[in-house]
């Protein structure tokens, strides 16, 4: 499977709510660099991660554009998030089942068809001022 397979699939599953297809497409010493979080590393933490996002968001993504570079072991994606915040999120505003479109993107690593590093981005702060109807 290319890198581009591997992260089309990885998506793919991510806008159907298969978390279990997703997971098979991560290694599973995999790195998780979070927007504005810890980098963590394993197939369980990025398994809780799951589960915490599912429960605050509701989230699908579009317009993506998936791009890879020629030796097939990184991955650039960009994409739109559209997205219900659920439940409060930590520290965060307050839930009340705000909607939400923001920008984002994401950087892969692939090996042997497998995602071994996830690093995400987002502008916290856009995202604060939709929830919070300052935009």
């Amino acid at each position: 499977m290319t890198a581009f397979e591997t992260a089309s699939q990885y998506y793919d599953a991510f806008n159907r709510k298969d978390w279990q297809a997703m997971l098979s497409l991560v290694h599973p010493n995999v790195r998780h660099d979070s927007n504005q979080g810890a980098t963590s590393t394993g197939k369980d933490k990025f398994s809780q991660f799951l589960q915490h996002m599912d429960d605050c968001y509701d989230e699908t993504l579009t317009d993506w554009v998936i791009m890879t570079e020629p030796t097939e072991t990184r991955v650039a994606c960009e994409f739109v998030v559209n997205g219900v915040y659920k439940k409060t999120d930590g520290d965060l505003p307050a839930a009340t089942g705000q909607s939400y479109v923001l920008p984002a993107g994401s950087f892969l690593e692939v090996a042997d068809g497998q995602i071994t590093r996830i690093t995400t981005y987002y502008n916290l702060p856009l995202w604060e001022s939709l929830v919070l109807g300052n935009q």
